[in-house]
C-alpha cells in the first residue's frame, strides 16, 4: 500500500523513527551533557500510546519503523512492544538502533519478536577511550552484545560510528577492519550539532570525505546504488563483498532532497525534520482523542505540509537545535 502521507515538497513519508525513551545507560559526549535531566514519567508516551501511533503510521502506508532512544533496551516492556509492532499488517520491517550494552540479554528475544535489523553504536575499540566517550560505558559489554547479535539470526547487523576530530578519527581503519573481519556493515556519521555539549563542534568536525580518504589507504572503494531506506550513502569494498561502508553526512553532503522520514520522540513530539524545531504534539492528541484516530490523521497531514525542504546546519558548528540527540530519537 502506498503511503497516504506526502509533504509539501512531494516527498512520500513511509519511514518513522520512534523513540521509546530519552533515558540511556551511557552519557555519550555527542548525544547529551554529563549531567542530564530526563523527562518525568508522565510526559513519556506509554507503550500503548507508542503502539497506537505505530498502528496509525502503518495503516497509512508507513512500511518501516525504527525504534530508538535514548537507549531503547532500558525501557521496560520493549520486547513485547516489538512483537506487537512487528505483527502489524503492511509493515515491511521493524528495526532498532541500540548502544549494544543490553544485547547479551536481549539480542535473541528481539530477533524472535520480529526485529529484522540492528544498528549498534561503536565509536572506538579502545577501552579507555570508550569510557571517555561514553563517560560510563564498558567496551567489552558492547563487544559481547555485538557477538550476541551476530548469533541471534537478524537479517543484518550494522555498526554506526560517529567520527569526531581529536577523539577517534585515528580509528577509522581499525573500525573498518573490525567490521570486515566479522562480515558486518559499517556506517560513519558526521556529528550533528544538537544540544550544547560543552565544546566547539566546528573544531571537531571530521567529514565523510576525510573518512573516505583514510579508508582508501587500505581498501578499494567501489560505487554502490544500495539504499537502506535511510540517509546513508554506501560503497562496497572490492575484496570484501560481505561488508558495505555507509556515510551519513549532514554537513558535507546534504541528503534532504530524498527525505522520507519523520521522528516521534519519547514525549510524543512528531519531529518533521531532525535539523529544525517544527513538530506536532502527538501526545496531546493521543490523550485528547483516545478512541478517535481521525483528529490525529488530520493533524499529521496538515503538519507535513510544513516539513522543511532541508536542514541548515551551519559550517561553524553553532548549535541551532537546543534539544539533545537523546531527546530527538537517536
Amino acid at each position: 500500500m502506498a503511503s497516504n502521507w506526502v509533504d509539501g515538497f512531494g516527498r512520500t513519508i513511509d519511514y518513522v523513527r520512534m523513540s521509546v525513551t530519552d533515558r540511556c545507560d551511557f552519557r555519550c559526549i555527542y548525544c547529551m551533557s554529563e549531567d542530564m535531566t530526563f523527562l518525568p514519567r508522565e510526559q513519556v508516551l506509554t507503550l500503548e500510546e507508542i503502539l497506537r501511533s505505530a498502528q496509525l503510521f502503518v495503516a497509512n502506508g508507513v512500511t518501516k519503523i525504527r525504534l530508538t532512544g535514548g537507549e531503547p533496551l532500558v525501557r521496560k516492556g520493549v520486547v513485547g512492544l516489538c512483537e506487537r509492532i512487528s505483527a502489524l499488517p503492511g509493515l515491511r520491517e521493524l528495526v532498532m538502533t541500540t548502544n549494544g550494552s543490553q544485547l547479551p540479554r536481549y539480542a535473541r528475544p528481539l530477533a524472535e519478536a520480529g526485529v529484522k535489523r540492528l544498528n549498534i553504536s561503536l565509536d572506538t575499540l579502545d577501552p579507555e577511550r570508550f569510557r571517555e566517550m561514553t563517560r560510563v560505558g564498558d567496551l567489552q559489554q558492547v563487544l559481547d552484545g555485538i557477538e550476541a547479535a551476530r548469533e541471534a539470526g537478524f537479517e543484518s547487523v550494522k555498526i554506526n560510528s560517529v567520527v569526531i576530530k581529536g577523539r577517534n578519527e585515528d580509528e577509522v581503519l581499525r573500525l573498518a577492519d573490525f567490521a570486515v573481519s566479522r562480515g558486518l556493515d559499517l556506517t560513519f556519521i558526521e556529528e550533528m550539532p544538537l544540544g550544547h555539549v560543552g565544546r566547539d563542534r566546528a573544531r571537531s568536525l571530521f567529514s565523510s570525505t576525510q573518512v573516505r580518504d583514510l579508508l582508501a589507504q587500505q581498501y578499494r572503494l567501489m560505487p554502490s546504488s544500495d539504499d537502506s531506506g535511510g540517509p546513508a550513502r554506501y560503497v562496497h569494498l572490492q575484496d570484501h563483498p560481505q561488508t558495505r561502508i555507509g556515510f551519513i553526512s549532514p554537513h558535507s553532503n546534504n541528503f534532504c532532497s530524498t527525505c522520507n522520514r519523520v521522528r516521534l520522540t519519547a514525549e510524543g513530539k512528531l519531529l518533521l525534520c531532525l535539523g529544525n524545531e517544527h513538530d506536532l504534539d502527538m501526545r496531546s492528541l493521543l490523550r485528547r482523542h483516545p478512541l478517535d484516530d481521525q483528529p490525529l490523521l488530520d493533524a499529521v497531514r496538515t503538519a507535513l505540509k510544513y516539513k522543511p525542504e532541508r536542514h541548515e546546519f551551519s559550517a561553524d558548528g553553532d548549535v541551532q537545535i537546543v534539544r539533545f540527540m537523546n531527546a530527538s530519537g537517536g
